[in-house]
């Protein structure tokens, strides 16, 4: 691994951290303030990133993107994880899974996606699903030529933007050794077909503005051509494209801390108690220390994985140990900055409480650190016969 960047990645992160800055911190206050993303905004956004040529830049050139490799796309999402997720929605990074698309499935929805005429979101998560995906209770049986898909989804972030969906389902059962085994499915639904309905979800308190809806099927009736990949296929298509999302939400904890780190610095440069900047007293000076290092450990770890993709190497404990640290420093160091500004860290007046509060979720969605965890243990415990 070559450790630094190059000329063209180093512009990279400063062409993308510029329009964060320009383009995403001026309106941050104001989604806080109401909640959801105002069209003309977020319109504007998506303007600009397409003007940039940083749209889509996560798909392939032959589609349309901007062909960046792994780390070059951990470099752009490390940038935006300093802005609003709210507003960096509209930057506009569709689903790789797309790259599935066969036949008609690609002017319907891969190109119009890498565009930007439409937009995407993806569904997994339900009720009684969240973890355990094999659990889901969202189901399509065969209708003839048809599949009839009936059930729910909810945490389904993006949806009151989307166009289509992607949607997984259970379409079957297998006996196991270890017990009955569903079967998944992957479905592109769009917005409008009868009996499919999106609404209103839960009031969460991280990422306001960032919204997550509740999905519902009803007798939703859809011809095949709708399937994405192979009938039955939908976990293997699942493990091929969305494993690397883990490594997203690493390289965005990374630039969020980064960016509630200099307030940290800064504020203890500057506030004085007993005579003195409190960055001199050693209680504080060392919190400093300690979250610098954190954060740098957290983004080697992150751009060592993407490194590891970009070589065609086995990469799935590498990025369930990025996701892991990554979320986990993030936590410690959103508490420790608010900690440093004392009371005023919990008023609005600062965005410390806000970095504190959005902090929460990255620990849970994109697989929680438990599954994480699991995840490394496995892989070392596997090859031992454990």
């Amino acid at each position: 691994m070559h450790f630094g960047l190059t000329q063209e990645q180093e512009m990279i992160v400063d062409t993308v951290r510029s329009f964060v800055e320009n383009e995403i911190y001026p309106h941050e206050q104001l989604v806080e303030r109401c909640g959801e993303v105002p069209n003309e905004i977020a319109q504007n956004i998506k303007n600009k990133t397409k003007e940039l040529g940083f749209y889509a830049c996560n798909f392939p050139e032959s589609v349309g993107g901007a062909g960046l490799t792994h780390m070059d796309f951990a470099l752009v999402e490390r940038e935006l994880g300093r802005g609003s997720m709210a507003l960096n929605h509209f930057f506009g990074r569709p689903q790789n899974i797309l790259m599935a698309c066969q036949g008609e499935q690609i002017e319907r929805y891969l190109l119009p996606a890498v565009r930007g005429d439409r937009m995407d979101a993806l569904a997994m998560t339900e009720p009684d699903a969240g973890s355990d995906v094999r659990g889901m209770n969202c189901s399509a049986v065969r209708d003839g030529d048809d599949w009839v898909l009936n059930g729910s989804k909810h945490f389904i972030s993006g949806a009151e933007h989307a166009d289509f969906f992607i949607v997984f389902v259970a379409t079957g059962v297998d006996d196991t050794p270890r017990g009955p085994k569903k079967r998944i499915t992957t479905f592109l639904v769009d917005r409008g077909t009868p009996g499919f309905d999106v609404r209103d979800g839960y009031n969460s308190v991280s990422h306001k503005g960032y919204k997550n809806c509740i999905l519902t099927f009803d007798d939703c009736r859809l011809p095949k051509e709708q399937v994405l990949g192979e009938v039955d296929g939908g976990f293997a298509v699942m493990n091929e494209w969305l494993y690397a999302t883990r490594l997203t939400v690493a390289a965005m904890s990374v630039g969020r801390a980064r960016r509630c780190f200099d307030y940290a610095l800064n504020y203890a440069a500057e506030r004085k108690q007993f005579g003195q900047p409190i960055g001199k007293f050693q209680g504080v000076g060392f919190q400093i220390a300690d979250m610098i290092t954190e954060i740098d450990a957290a983004d080697w770890l992150t751009l060592a994985a993407a490194w590891r993709l970009d070589q065609g190497l086995p990469a799935n404990r590498e990025i369930a140990s990025a996701k892991l640290y990554a979320t986990e420093m993030l936590a410690r160091v959103t508490d420790t900055t608010l900690q440093i500004f004392g009371g005023m860290g919990l008023m609005d007046d600062f965005p410390i409480e806000r970095f504190w509060r959005d902090a929460r979720v990255e620990r849970i969605w994109d697989g929680t650190s438990e599954i994480q965890r699991h995840i490394i243990s496995r892989d070392l415990l596997r090859p031992l016969g454990a």
